[in-house]
């Protein structure tokens, strides 16, 4: 009997063999969304212990819900789904503001979904020079709300689609564009206040 190689099992199929008692089949679901888990916990997540304790509770999360995975999303977006609800819990609990309303106080959100990021730079000479914006771009998305980065991180560096990013974090795909539109406009002001004259 043939085993298929892990990496293309089907997410059914991991499901079925980790439901079954094979604990190994479950690294290969760590192995493939550590680093879209990671993008969320970073995201949202501001203290260095919390988040290592977050990535420790969302996977024992995973593990004891697998099987009420229905399918209906992408193992890896319920995944992510699960990270994030979990980190706005925790924001919830230490009453930390998810993002900026378009009135401009600080605000929960009643329902919970993420964002996008902005394209970096134009076309510039030197690797250096490009380094020098993509890391003033970094901080200045570490700058901005909780949410707001996440959808960033979601949409530009996990390149995620809207739809995805509804599942993960529950927003309306309208409103995950309108969030990410809004994160860019904030980036881009926050970026010429603060760096024009000098870099850009």
């Amino acid at each position: 009997m043939s085993h298929q190689p892990r990496n293309i099992l089907t997410d059914r199929q991991i499901v079925d063999l980790i439901l079954g008692g094979d604990m190994q089949a479950f690294s290969t679901i760590i192995k493939t969304t550590e680093g879209l888990v990671a993008q969320i916990v970073y995201k949202l997540i501001p203290n260095e212990e919390d988040r290592k304790d977050m990535a420790q509770d969302i996977y024992l999360k995973v593990f004891h819900h697998l099987k009420g995975f229905k399918f209906q999303s992408k193992l890896s977006t319920w995944v992510a789904q699960i990270a994030y609800n979990t980190c706005f819990n925790r924001l919830q609990k230490k009453q930390i503001p998810l993002y900026i309303p378009p009135d401009g106080g600080w605000e929960w959100m009643e329902s919970r979904r993420r964002f996008a990021v902005p394209e970096t730079t134009e076309e510039t000479d030197g690797v250096l020079l490009k380094k020098e914006l993509n890391s003033l771009l970094q901080t200045e998305i570490g700058r901005l709300p909780p949410l707001y980065r996440t959808l960033i991180g979601l949409y530009h560096q996990e390149d995620l689609s809207y739809q995805e990013i509804g599942q993960i974090t529950g927003l309306p795909d309208g409103t995950v564009k309108s969030y990410l539109f809004r994160a860019r406009k904030m980036l881009k002001e926050s970026l010429l206040s603060n760096y024009k004259k000098e870099k850009l």
